[in-house]
């Protein structure tokens, strides 16, 4: 905790009467900053409001709130909570997230803070980095989080970055610091979770200062992203002028400027749902640009349509869509008919909107599309197979709507699923084995 202490009064030097945000849940790493930021509000006068979110998914979080309040009170720090009432459609860590943020930045500039601290430390570093090598992301995604954040009219710092949890609730115990324990970060059901109790832990058998390594090669990755970047600048004007991508100035460009160009233009294009892109997206739009065919296009999530004509790419927003589709599915996938399916963790629910499957019975990847003439499928719990027409019909289906209603399946173009209307054999209950999990909404 000493070099964090350091950090902040040497490196980002605050100094008398600045006002600091803390991001604070309440567990362990969290109360361990807050305490930190005391210690300095002791020594220097600065003014420390600390920020609470009641995410409001378990019982105990009410609970948490009221801790936290109290724990304020008693040292003299402004406390500011707020609760999320509901949550919308997105994936659930994410939009949490966005709420959170959001949150926080309003707190910054009601109270004219110039610093935003969170306790994000070197086990959460490791978790992210791993993660996003496993999912797919791009050169900045692999670098995890930085230690700093400029935000413009003030800075988000990660003190903790250097320190692991271990050392965290050791500290806590030492100091005396209370802490509350979240029981979901036990469970399995989030990836978070499994890499947390099962894959760290092997890196830190290793090395116990391997969270050092990590720190070390995000740094590293952060830098190149930024050289790269700035190489991209310069060509981006030539290249994607009127946002319109000139197929044969972009393949005269090296292949990591070429990758960079795709995400920009992602990033241009889905801004804050940018999440739901992964390296598998921009694959298909570089195979879409090295295609032979002079007229091609593809399908991406929010109903985004990337358009090859000629020597020119193009991104459009589709508002109807009455063609056929069909999209493959890795982890979320926006529907022409304004649903959306996607890959979650976990779920009580076992409705036909919830569809579970097992590698075993069919082939990965998924792919959705739309019917086909003759398409019939093993409905779950009746003998021989049903015709696609016939499940619409019965589930009175518009006809408008049936041109664009998903249909599921695998790659051997077997049906797995017609999602809100009927599973099928493949489905499996909770209690039986299966590996990915998908909900229609």
């Amino acid at each position: 905790m000493e070099e964090a202490y350091r950090y902040l009064m040497d490196d980002v030097r605050i100094s008398y009467g600045d006002t600091v945000v803390v991001g604070v849940s309440g567990g362990p790493d969290s109360m361990a900053l807050l305490s930190l930021m005391i210690r300095i509000k002791k020594a220097l006068d600065i003014e420390v409001v600390c920020a609470h979110v009641n995410h409001n998914v378990r019982k105990e979080s009410a609970n948490e709130k009221v801790f936290v309040e109290r724990f304020c009170f008693n040292h003299g720090v402004v406390f500011e909570s707020m609760t999320i009432e509901d949550y919308g459609d997105d994936n659930f860590h994410n939009e949490a997230r966005s709420k959170r943020y959001y949150y926080f930045s309003q707190i910054v500039h009601k109270y004219h803070a110039k610093y935003l601290l969170t306790a994000h430390h070197g086990d959460d570093l490791i978790e992210t980095i791993l993660m996003r090598i496993v999912r797919g992301s791009t050169l900045r995604g692999y670098s995890g989080f930085s230690k700093e954040l400029d935000m413009g009219d003030y800075r988000i710092l990660r003190p903790l970055i250097h320190m692991t949890k271990d050392q965290i609730i050791k500290y806590c115990k030492v100091h005396k610091i209370p802490y509350v324990q979240d029981a979901s970060n036990q469970k399995d059901v989030y990836t978070r979770n499994r890499f947390r109790k099962y894959i760290v832990p092997e890196f830190k058998e290793e090395d116990p200062n391997v969270h050092n390594k990590f720190y070390k090669f995000s740094k590293t990755l952060l830098e190149y992203n930024r050289y790269i970047d700035k190489q991209v600048e310069k060509v981006m004007k030539k290249v994607y002028p009127q946002q319109v991508l000139d197929i044969d100035l972009f393949l005269k460009e090296d292949p990591v400027i070429q990758q960079k160009i795709i995400y920009f233009i992602l990033e241009e294009t889905y801004q804050d749902d940018l999440m739901l892109i992964t390296d598998h997206h921009a694959e298909l739009i570089l195979n879409l640009i090295r295609s032979k065919k002079a007229n091609a296009s593809i399908h991406l999530p929010n109903n985004i349509k990337a358009i090859k004509a000629y020597q020119t790419l193009t991104f459009v927003k589709e508002e109807h869509v009455d063609e056929g589709y069909e999209v493959e599915l890795i982890d979320y996938v926006s529907l022409p008919n304004g649903k959306s399916i996607e890959v979650i963790e976990g779920t009580n629910l076992d409705n036909n909107n919830i569809c579970r499957l097992s590698a075993n019975e069919v082939k990965f990847p998924l792919h959705v599309r739309t019917r086909h003439n003759g398409d019939k499928m093993a409905v779950k719990g009746m003998l021989g197979r049903k015709k696609v027409n016939d499940i619409f019909i019965d589930s009175k289906i518009k006809m408008e709507e049936r041109n664009l209603w998903p249909v599921v399946v695998d790659s051997d173009d077997k049906i797995v699923w017609l999602p809100g209307l009927k599973k099928s054999k493949f489905d499996k209950t909770k209690t039986e084995k299966y590996d990915i999990i998908l909900r229609y909404y």
